[in-house]
C-alpha cells in the first residue's frame, strides 16, 4: 500500500505543478494584454499604466456608488 500511495503522490504533484504552470502562463498573458490595452486606449498623458489602472478603478467605484444611490432612490 505504501508504494501505491507514493505513486499517487507523484501523480498529484505532477498534476498540481502542471496546473500551476498553466495558470501562471495564462494570467501572465492576460496581464500583458491588459497592460497594452490600458496603455493604448485608457492612459492619459504622462500617466503610467499602473496610475491609469488605479484611476480607472476609482472611477468605477465612484460610478458604482452613484448607480447604487440611483437604484435606492438617493437613500
Amino acid at each position: 500500500m505504501g508504494k501505491l500511495k507514493e505513486g499517487y503522490k507523484k501523480i498529484e504533484k505532477g498534476t498540481v505543478d502542471g496546473y500551476k504552470k498553466i495558470e501562471e502562463t495564462v494570467v501572465g498573458g492576460y496581464k500583458k494584454v491588459e497592460d497594452k490595452f490600458v496603455d493604448k486606449f485608457l492612459r492619459k498623458d504622462n500617466e503610467t499604466i499602473e496610475e491609469a489602472k488605479e484611476r480607472i478603478k476609482k472611477e468605477q467605484e465612484e460610478l458604482a456608488k452613484k448607480n447604487e444611490e440611483l437604484v435606492n432612490g438617493g437613500k
